[in-house]
């Protein structure tokens, strides 16, 4: 069994916050990049952030920067998603992807089944 495991979703009104986790089981994340992705209702999936498998390099989408932050506990087999002042066009199914280059390289060779952000008042 090779699989990631997303949670953390729900309901929360614009200004929220909510902290997503993403869970590797049947293998090590040490090795691996993690990226967020999202995809709304109608709309193409678009990268939101990634992390180097050392953690020592971010990438976070213009889109969310300033209000997400992306981090990773080795230790926990999880990587994390801090999102501050979500706003209704945050509203998406989210998923995260492992890349076993590393770096944040595409493709990705692992995706979990994605957890749901509904950002509403």
């Amino acid at each position: 069994q090779v699989q990631l495991v997303e949670s953390g979703g729900g309901l929360v009104q614009p200004g929220g916050s909510l902290r997503l986790s993403c869970t590797a089981s049947g293998f090590n994340l040490d090795n691996y990049a993690i990226g967020w992705f999202r995809q709304a209702p109608g709309k193409e999936r678009e990268g939101v952030a990634c992390i180097s498998s050392s953690g020592d390099s971010t990438y976070v989408a213009d889109s969310v920067n300033g209000r997400f932050t992306i981090s990773r506990d080795n230790a926990q087999n999880t990587v994390y998603l801090q999102m501050n002042r979500l706003k209704p066009k945050d509203t998406a199914v989210y998923y995260c992807a492992a890349d076993v280059s590393g770096i944040c390289n595409i493709p990705y060779d692992y995706w979990g089944q994605g957890t749901q952000v509904t950002v509403s008042s």
